[in-house]
Order: structure tokens, then sequence, then C-alpha cells
């Protein structure tokens, strides 16, 4: 119900505008919870949301972990609890691995429709796991693209995404070599240590940071972060959980919601940065459409 990730954006633009409305907006979200696992270097994260315009009530369980010996286990994975919000009852149990892929890569590409400069013609791609592959459909859905780059630590994982995907990928040997030119650039690793520096990067790019999601993790230099337009999906979250823009200090310029209302300015001609936590509510509304689409198909 969920091959498409393209199909989620009407709605998760309604949810990024309504949770940046604020109370007018009815989306009840606190910052995620995140649980340390200390004996075997996880977390737990639960993220919790309500949305009054989709009525829908969710929790997401999440668990990372960093630097797993055994590989065939995903770096994350995640459970989404569907409820019905007039009386409690757990409607749905949902895999929250292809929804959370999904759903992140439909904000980013949300991101870069509104931020990327006008004549975007190569894409790059920093790292080779399951976003990586999310983020590639979509981007090769909705824009066109001449050139497609990927770099990953690993070489080997590079090439297996270049010969797994639909279409052709220059595997790049170095990430500088993978950034030089890029139009649009999107980081999905486990860096905890800058991967991406502002030296590297064409001015007018639009950068796409999903990756190091605590507050002590980084995928982007200082210089990169202080030198761009950033925007983010929370305020809240960003300060609170993203190494990126509290140890960098850059200063936000807007929420997603607030140029998705146009209360903010897009400015694509400028080199920009979309910070992406990812937030309970775009969860909340990837379920929901998931489950309408099972309940009427049945």
């Amino acid at each position: 119900h969920l091959h498409r990730a393209s199909l989620l954006l009407p709605a998760l633009e309604a949810a990024l505008a309504n949770f940046s409305a604020g109370a007018a907006g009815g989306v009840v979200q606190p910052v995620r919870t995140v649980l340390p696992v200390p004996r075997h270097g996880g977390y737990l994260g639960v993220m919790p949301a309500y949305s009054a315009a989709d009525d829908a009530l969710t929790t997401k369980l999440v668990t990372f972990y960093e630097h797993l010996k055994d590989s065939s286990v995903p770096s994350h994975q995640a459970t989404v609890l569907l409820f019905e919000p007039s009386n409690g009852t757990l409607k749905a149990v949902l895999d929250g691995s292809v929804i959370t892929a999904k759903r992140t890569a439909a904000v980013s590409a949300i991101a870069t429709k509104l931020l990327m400069p006008a004549f975007a013609e190569v894409l790059c791609i920093l790292g080779a796991g399951v976003q990586a592959y999310s983020h590639y459909d979509i981007f090769t859905e909705l824009f066109t693209f001449k050139e497609v780059r990927i770099w990953n630590r690993t070489k080997d994982k590079a090439l297996k995404f270049a010969s797994s995907v639909s279409g052709p990928v220059r595997v790049c040997s170095s990430a500088q070599e993978a950034v030089t030119g890029a139009d649009v650039i999107v980081t999905v690793t486990m860096a905890t240590t800058p991967i991406l520096f502002g030296a590297w990067v064409k001015p007018g790019a639009h950068i796409n940071a999903v990756g190091a999601s605590r507050p002590d993790w980084r995928e982007l230099d200082d210089e990169l972060m202080k030198n761009s337009v950033l925007f983010v999906d929370s305020r809240d979250a960003a300060l609170t959980e993203s190494g990126d823009v509290i140890l960098s200090g850059a200063e936000i310029f807007a929420e997603l919601g607030e140029v998705l209302k146009g209360t903010k300015p897009a400015l694509p001609e400028k080199t920009t940065v979309f910070k992406s936590l990812g937030m309970a509510v775009e969860d909340t509304v990837a379920a929901k459409f998931v489950y309408d689409a099972w309940s009427a198909g049945n």
C-alpha cells in the first residue's frame, strides 16, 4: 500500500504545515523520548503524535544501533501502533521500518521541490542503506536528473546499490568526488563526525541531511552549516537532537511547514540545508494512509 512514496506528499505537506501552525494546526507531539541501551550501544525511541486534521493517533517505537557486528540486522527497526482516537483501541500494528523509509524520503522530496536550484542536473547520495534506496526511488520519480552519483564508506555496498536500482548510477571513490558539482545532495549515513564539507559544495546546491540524529553526531561541517540557509522539520527537535545544528551553532531560518504555509520564503537561489530528524506526525499520516488503503481493499 506504500510502494510509491510520492502518494504521501499531499498528506505530509498538510501535516508539516499544520505542525508549524502551532496549536491552531491541531498537531500534538512531544520531542521524541530516547532511551539509551548502554550495554549494547543502542537506543530506543518513542514517538507519539495526534493529528486533529486526520483524526489519527499513533506512536512509533524505533530502535537504532550504531555499529552492529551482524550487518544482516538493520541499524534502524521500527513499529507503528495506530489507535482509534475516540476510545483508545489499538487498530493496527504496522511495519514502521517501511513507513520510516518512505515518509522520510517523501519529506526530503518536499524540501527539495521547494529549495533546489532551478536547473538541477546532478543528484548525489552519500550512504547506501535503506534510506538511500527510498530517496533514490522518489527523487528519480519526481525530478529529472542527468546524473546520479553515490558514495559509501564501504564501496561494495555502493556497487550493490548501483546494480540494483532502476537507472544508471555512478559509484564514486570519495565523498568529495561524489559531491563536487552536485546540485542536490542527500546524506543518509551512520556517520558521527562530518563526511560532507562546505568547501566541496557548489554554491546554490541543496542538501538534505538525514543522518546524525543524536546531539553529538555530525554529517556536515561547521562551514557548510554556517554558510547555508538552514531549514528544519521541527525547531524544538533540531535544537535538542541534531548535532549538526547544536554543535555548529548555525541559525535556523525556518521550519519546512512555514515555507509550505507561505509565512517564510524558500530561497532556492541560496545554498540550502534541510536538516531532517523525522517527526511522529509524519508517521501518523503515513500509517493512516496505509491503514485506509488496506481497509478500502478489504
